[in-house]
């Protein structure tokens, strides 16, 4: 895959919220979900107190459950950890991984938020932006905003609210489990996101190729930690 060069990483805290605000100008936040096949996750993994961070990008066919390509990239970490700019410090090892497919996904899904995020411009949102590709963020936990309650039954959601806004869905992936909170990243609204999500849940609470990645990504690191 083709990275997009949109910006510059070794920066400071200050330019790098000036970047995201910048960046978010230029999210395209339409698009429902057109018949999407190809449908890469991704995910990162660390030890703690380590600056080596692993990434993973699982590439699934989410109509027949096949993985149809895996790439992985590892690499130090410079920028410190910083609530609400944490695209800074994933974001280079992580698009390190796309650089290395050689299919193109119709979509992306990252273990991470949106535009469900402070300036609009989560990890989803900043590397859906870069790969130019329909995504969605799908995280575990809330980062901003507000929601009523959501009922218990898999596929049951409820507005994601934040300044007056709707930013994003909270979303039970699974009858019974907590739900998780979806937002647009790039080339996808609110209920595209939501969508794709649900067309790649299985099983279990995370969507497959995210879940896949997830998994992948802590054997790798597993594995070169030990050597």
């Amino acid at each position: 895959m083709k990275i997009r060069a949109l910006h510059p990483w070794d920066v400071d805290y200050r330019t790098a919220a000036d970047i995201q605000r910048d960046l978010r100008g230029r999210l395209i936040l339409t698009g429902t979900h057109p018949p999407f096949e190809l449908v890469a996750g991704a995910d990162v993994s660390y030890n703690r107190g380590d600056d080596v961070f692993y990434a993973s990008v699982v590439v699934m066919n989410i109509h027949t459950g096949e993985i149809i390509e895996t790439a992985h990239h590892h690499g130090r970490v410079t920028f410190p950890y910083i609530p609400g700019l944490l695209s800074f410090r994933e974001g280079p090892v992580v698009l390190a991984a796309f650089e290395k497919l050689t299919a193109t996904p119709d979509a992306v899904i990252f273990d991470g938020q949106g535009v469900a995020h402070p300036r609009g411009l989560g990890l989803a949102a900043h590397l859906g932006l870069i790969i130019d590709l329909p995504s969605a963020g799908c995280a575990k936990s809330r980062l901003v905003g507000e929601h009523g309650p959501v009922d218990r039954e898999k596929g049951s959601s409820t507005p994601l609210m934040y300044e007056d806004r709707q930013v994003g869905v909270v979303l039970r992936s699974r009858t019974g489990v907590k739900p998780v909170y979806v937002s647009p990243g790039h080339r996808l609204d609110c209920s595209g996101a939501e969508n794709l999500v649900l067309s790649a849940v299985g099983r279990y609470r995370l969507p497959e190729p995210t879940r896949h990645a997830h998994t992948r990504v802590n054997t790798l690191r597993r594995e070169l930690s030990e050597l």
